[in-house]
């Protein structure tokens, strides 16, 4: 058991791997174990689960600095990238970082739009704010300088840094790593001025308020493009996501980032300002993480120590 900025999480040691999967405050867990318990006994309709789908979606806007009524609620990252990707004008020039995630990348190819190198030649960017692989932070100034349309995932930024990006025309996250929530709950976030520029691929019962016939009546804000949510990530999330947004994330931030520079420090290598570092090491026993591009990867959040890094320092001497 540990306390950290006021929860209480039940990892365990050595548990360096929230880039792959957050682990959550015990009040979080709860609340999921609770609603699992309602659905054995019966005790629940689709409604019930109504508030926490707003609760969170108002959450992860105020997480971004945006209004509840810009975020649409689904499932994944790349269901929201192909619903942008889809919209774009057939021949469109993308910019992507080709060592980004393919739940950013792919959708785009897969609509047959072309990939480019620069972002002067593009008509969008698309990129993780912080990078799966290895934890490279994105300029978001030159990104907005630049005056090129922009989606930005954030699923390995929010949770642990601040963030403000209501300039972004589309911001793409997930539930499961930094925001520590169930998988299976993600959102997007959609500027109001391009949201007429969207095709509403996945139209259904939760984006329209019908249940039946075959009237195509869109709900007036981003919730056109919502999905029909999963009920107990939501659960989850209603309770991350509140709790997250109340936090001091500049301290949250600080945290890691001192965690990761002491890692790297110890190895002889330079910091990278973020809470994801890879090295050129192999994985150390005893301690959770992931490989990723042929590199060992290691993720430091609010409920990681000290002593959480010291193992791999330790075993690597």
């Amino acid at each position: 058991m540990r306390e950290a900025f006021g929860a209480v999480f039940d990892v365990e040691p050595g548990y360096l791997n929230t880039a792959s999967i957050g682990v959550p405050p015990r009040h979080v867990a709860d609340a999921v174990t609770a609603s699992h318990e309602r659905w054995r006994r019966g005790q629940d309709t689709s409604s019930t689960f109504n508030e926490a789908v707003e609760t969170s979606r108002e959450a992860f806007g105020r997480l971004i600095g945006v209004p509840s009524a810009s975020v649409a609620c689904g499932a994944t990252v790349s269901q929201f990238v192909s619903l942008v990707a889809q919209s774009l004008p057939v021949g469109s020039k993308v910019f992507a970082d080709p060592g980004d995630f393919t739940s950013v990348t792919l959708p785009f190819v897969a609509a047959g739009h072309q990939m480019v190198s620069t972002v002067d030649e593009c008509d969008l960017v698309a990129m993780s704010v912080v990078q799966s692989a290895d934890g490279k932070i994105a300029d978001l100034e030159a990104l907005r300088a630049s005056g090129k349309a922009v989606l930005l995932d954030v699923s390995q930024a929010a949770g642990w840094r601040p963030l403000s990006l209501a300039w972004a025309d589309f911001v793409v996250g997930v539930a499961y790593k930094w925001l520590m929530a169930p998988r299976g709950a993600a959102w997007m976030a959609v500027r109001p001025d391009r949201m007429p520029s969207l095709k509403p691929l996945a139209a259904n019962w939760y984006s329209t308020g019908e249940n039946y016939g075959t009237d195509l009546v869109l709900r007036s804000d981003a919730r056109r493009f919502d999905l029909s949510p999963t009920w107990f990530s939501h659960v989850g999330a209603a309770v991350a996501l509140p709790w997250v947004a109340t936090l001091d994330l500049e301290a949250v931030r600080a945290h890691c980032v001192k965690l990761t520079d002491r890692l790297l420090n110890g190895l002889g290598l330079p910091p990278n300002g973020s809470a994801i570092v890879s090295v050129g090491r192999p994985p150390v026993q005893g301690v959770v993480s992931s490989v990723r591009a042929g590199r060992t990867r290691y993720a430091c959040h609010m409920y990681n120590t000290i002593e959480d890094v010291d193992r791999v320092l330790e075993a690597l001497a």
